[in-house]
C-alpha cells in the first residue's frame, strides 16, 4: 500500500499530461497555433489553468512536446520502414505517405519550424538537435543506397541529405499553401528516379546547350519602392516598418499589438495608425519591404540566358545571409505563422509562393528552350522544387549557420539540373 500511493498519483499526473496534449493538438489543428491561449487547452483538457502551468510552463513549450510525440512515432516507423525494406532502399516516400495520413502532422510541423528559428525560443535547441540527427539517418541511407546503386555513386551521399530534407520541409510547407499544385508524395517519388541519374545527366541524343531565347529577367519581377507621399513620411513608414519587422522575427505576428510597435518606434499608437491603420495594412507592408529589399539586390545583374539567370540565384542567397539575416527571420517565422487560412497573410503568402513558382517555371521552360535543362526535366517539376528547397535551407540556417551554407547547396543542386555551365 505505500507503493502503491505514489504509483497511482505518478499515473494520475501522466494521464492528466497526456490530456493535455491531446486537447493542445487538436486546438491548435483546429485554429492554429497563434489563435490557441493556455487558457482554452485547459479547458478543453478539463484541467484549470495553474494546474496545466504545472506541466507546461508556456505554450511554446506545448507546442514542441505535441510535435515531439509525432517526431518520435515518425523515427519508429523509418526504423520499421528501413528494417523491412531491402537494402538499399530509400524510406522517404513511406514517411511522407505517413505524415499526408496523419492528421493535422504537417501545419503542426510547420508553425513549430518557424516558430522555433528563432535563437530565444524555447524549442530552438531540440530543433537544432533534429535537423543534425535526421540528416545524420538521412546521410546513412543515402549512402547505403549509393552503394547498393539505388543511387548514382558519384553523388554525395550527406550534401543530398542536406538538400532532401530541406526540400522536404519546403515542400510541406508549400503544400499548405497550394494543395491543388504541390503533393509531397509525388514530388518524392520524381526526385528519387533522379538520383538514380548521375550528376548533371542528360541523353547523348540532346543537343549541347547553345540555343537562344527570350526570357523576362528577374528585375522584370522586382516589387517597386513605395514613394508615395513627402520625404519625412516616407522615413518615417521606413522606420515602422523596419522596427515592426524586427517585432515580428522576434515575437511572431499574432504575439505582436500595434502598441508595442508603437512604443518601439517612439511614436503614439494614434501616430501609428495614421500611416497604417490596421496591424494587417502594416503586416503587408512589412512583407512587400522584405521582398523588396531581399529581391532587389545591388550586386544583382540580369544575366544573358535564363539559365545563366537561375545559376547566378546562389549569389543572391549569399548575399542576403550576409547582409539580410533579419528579413530571412520575419519571413520564416511568419510563413510558418500564417498557414491557417484565417491567418491575415495567409493569402499574401499564397499568392507569393505562386508568383515565385512561376516566375521560376518560366525561366526553367526558357532554359529548356535554350538546351540547358536536359528533356527529362519538367520544368514546373524544378520550380517547385527550388523554390522548397530554398526556403528548406533558409530555415535550417537559422538552426545551424555554422553548418549550412545556403548558397553553396543551391549552386550544387543547380549544376545537377542546369548541367553544362
Amino acid at each position: 500500500m505505500i507503493v502503491a500511493v505514489p504509483r497511482a498519483r505518478k499515473a494520475s499526473t501522466e494521464q492528466t499530461r497526456a490530456r493535455i496534449i491531446h486537447a493542445a493538438r487538436e486546438m491548435f489543428i483546429a485554429y492554429g497555433y497563434r489563435s490557441t491561449s493556455l487558457r482554452g487547452i485547459a479547458v478543453t483538457a478539463g484541467v484549470s489553468h495553474p494546474g496545466l502551468l504545472k506541466h507546461f510552463a508556456t505554450k511554446d513549450e506545448l507546442l514542441a512536446t505535441v510535435v515531439e510525440s509525432l517526431e518520435d512515432a515518425n523515427a519508429e516507423v523509418y526504423e520499421e520502414v528501413v528494417a523491412a525494406g531491402e537494402s538499399g532502399a530509400l524510406p522517404f516516400i513511406e514517411i511522407a505517405k505517413r505524415n499526408e495520413r496523419t492528421r493535422g502532422y504537417l501545419a503542426l510541423y510547420a508553425a513549430l519550424m518557424g516558430e522555433a528559428s528563432t535563437p530565444s525560443h524555447p524549442a530552438h535547441d531540440a530543433m537544432r538537435e533534429r535537423y543534425a540527427r535526421i540528416t545524420a539517418m538521412t546521410g546513412e541511407a543515402m549512402e547505403d543506397a549509393v552503394l547498393q546503386g539505388t543511387v548514382s555513386d558519384d553523388r554525395d551521399p550527406l550534401g543530398e541529405a542536406v538538400r532532401m530534407t530541406a526540400a522536404w520541409d519546403g515542400l510541406q510547407l508549400l503544400e499548405q499553401y497550394l494543395p491543388e499544385r504541390v503533393d509531397v508524395v509525388s514530388m518524392l517519388e520524381e526526385r528519387e528516379a533522379m538520383w538514380a541519374l548521375p550528376v548533371g545527366w542528360r541523353s547523348p541524343e540532346e543537343s549541347p546547350p547553345g540555343a537562344e531565347t527570350a526570357f523576362r529577367p528577374l528585375a522584370a519581377f522586382f516589387p517597386a519602392e513605395d514613394e508615395s507621399g513627402y520625404a519625412s513620411g516616407r522615413i518615417k513608414r521606413a522606420k515602422i516598418v523596419t522596427d515592426a519587422m524586427a517585432l515580428f522575427a522576434a515575437e511572431g505576428y499574432g504575439d505582436t499589438s500595434l502598441r508595442e510597435i508603437a512604443e518601439k518606434v517612439g511614436v503614439s499608437k494614434s501616430s501609428l495608425m495614421h500611416h497604417y491603420p490596421t496591424k494587417e495594412a502594416l503586416l503587408g507592408a512589412v512583407l512587400a519591404e522584405r521582398d523588396r529589399t531581399i529581391q532587389s539586390r545591388p550586386s544583382y545583374a540580369p544575366a544573358a540566358t535564363a539559365a545563366a539567370e537561375l545559376r547566378a540565384m546562389p549569389e543572391g542567397a549569399a548575399d542576403n545571409a550576409k547582409t539580410a539575416p533579419g528579413l530571412i527571420e520575419v519571413y520564416a517565422v511568419l510563413s510558418c505563422e500564417a498557414v491557417p487560412a484565417s491567418h491575415p497573410a495567409h493569402e499574401y503568402f499564397r499568392d507569393r509562393f505562386t508568383r515565385t513558382i512561376d516566375q521560376f517555371a518560366e525561366l526553367f521552360r526558357a532554359a529548356q528552350a535554350e538546351g540547358a535543362l536536359p528533356a527529362h526535366r519538367d520544368p514546373e517539376h524544378e520550380a517547385i522544387w527550388l523554390v522548397a528547397l530554398w526556403d528548406g535551407l533558409q530555415y535550417q540556417w537559422l538552426y545551424d549557420r555554422n553548418a549550412i551554407d545556403v548558397a553553396e547547396h543551391l549552386a550544387a543542386h543547380l549544376e545537377d539540373v542546369l548541367p553544362g555551365a
